[in-house]
């Protein structure tokens, strides 16, 4: 685990470097509001197509080649990206990129891999810290290096910077990183006809409970990522901000969502169970979201952006721990490809859809969209409730 911690935070320094900058990225080949939640869309779009076949190939191969292969394809999309000289070469070097990003969903199946049943949601949470403390360093330092002013940014410096963080990722990983996926579980799933694999596979996604879990998912990534995507035009409109200042408020949320994931999830998750997470997290995303366009100077901001941040650190480990605890050992590395698919669409539909919203309705459309999205899911928390409860950590002796 602290191997896997160390080469993932180091490769999500890198993609933090990068996310609040497309944007403006973006804006700088006079793209839309709507074609800036188009760019973060394609990214999400080529990662929906390629999730389930890296998740498939870590349950046959392994968790490590994976890892290492989309490192590798990090480090030439980044590449990529730097030489971007106009808005349809910047959209093709993010589809690229995701159709490279299968380190996740590994990395996921790899926690899964060396954790209890009891203490899934613990490990889920440290992968989700290495998400944080990328959303930490990455903005401030692509911040730093595009600089405030929008008109005159450096855009090829952050790039070149997130791929050299991606290459010393990929050489820890290929010297230090072990195999997660005990070779008897391989050995199984090898000796399975690819027929039977996928019929037990149909099995498990045809569980009403993980369905509900997958929609969910869903519906919480398309609802926050329609923020992200849209965020950086806000508080142009609302502050006058560039890369710079967007780049900081990124990574204070980032640093909440280390300090959430990494290191008090494991112990809420024990005391309330993953369910109770579930429904406080959507609970406090919804409130956070909805009064973004009410925040009229920064401390309001920072105010509301930390509840929104509270809200989507809980739910997104407690999702992910709940699929994972219905999931057999030998599906969990296609539970898991299929999950980010799911949450992928969603970054497809969040973005797009925020940033049409925010073109033909306004700026603070997307916010009061992403609320209600998010009260449809604190309602479906609360009608099954009492169900997902009975399958969550702390009640591990429940049948799937």
């Amino acid at each position: 685990m602290p191997v896997l911690f160390l080469v993932v935070v180091i490769d999500l320094i890198g993609f933090g470097i990068i996310i609040p900058l497309l944007p403006f990225f973006a804006i700088h080949f006079q793209a839309s509001p709507f074609e800036v939640g188009l760019l973060m869309a394609v990214y999400s779009m080529a990662q929906f197509i390629a999730a389930p076949l890296w998740g498939r190939m870590s349950d046959r191969i392994g968790r490590r080649p994976v890892l290492l292969v989309s490192l590798f394809g990090a480090i030439i999309t980044y590449l990529w990206l730097g030489l971007a000289d106009e808005l349809w070469v910047l959209f093709t070097a993010r589809a690229a990129s995701g159709f490279m990003a299968g380190n996740i969903s590994a990395a996921f199946a790899y926690v899964a891999d060396v954790t209890t049943r009891e203490n899934r949601a613990k490990g889920m949470g440290i992968v989700g810290a290495a998400f944080g403390l990328g959303f930490i360093i990455g903005p401030a330092i692509g911040g730093l290096m595009a600089g405030s002013d929008p008109a005159n940014a450096d855009y090829q410096s952050p790039a070149l910077a997130a791929a050299g963080l991606s290459t010393f990722a990929l050489v820890l990983g290929f010297f230090l990183l072990k195999e997660s996926l005990a070779p008897e579980i391989r050995a199984r799933i090898k000796s399975q006809a690819r027929s039977s694999r996928l019929q037990a596979f149909r099995r498990t996604i045809k569980k009403p409970n993980i369905r509900l879990l997958l929609f969910l998912s869903f519906l919480a990534i398309f609802a926050f990522s329609g923020i992200e995507a849209t965020f950086a035009l806000w508080s142009t409109q609302q502050f006058g901000w560039g890369p710079e200042q967007n780049g900081y408020i990124f990574a204070l949320i980032g640093l909440l969502n280390a300090v959430l994931q990494g290191g008090l999830i494991g112990r809420m998750a024990k005391r309330f169970g993953e369910a109770q997470l579930l429904l406080q997290g959507a609970v406090a995303l919804t409130i956070g979201i909805a009064g973004i366009p009410f925040a009229s100077n920064l401390w309001l901001l920072i105010a509301t952006m930390m509840v929104a941040t509270y809200g989507f650190s809980l739910i997104s480990p407690a999702l992910n721990s709940l699929i994972s605890l219905q999931t057999s050992d030998e599906d969990q590395g296609g539970i898991m490809g299929v999950t980010r698919s799911a949450t992928t669409l969603a970054r497809v539909g969040g973005p797009a859809w925020a940033g049409l919203l925010f073109t033909v309705f306004g700026m603070d459309w997307p916010y009061y969209g992403g609320a209600c999205v998010m009260a449809v899911v604190v309602v479906l928390v609360v009608r099954a409730f009492a169900t997902l409860k009975s399958h969550d950590g702390k009640n591990p002796e429940m049948p799937a």
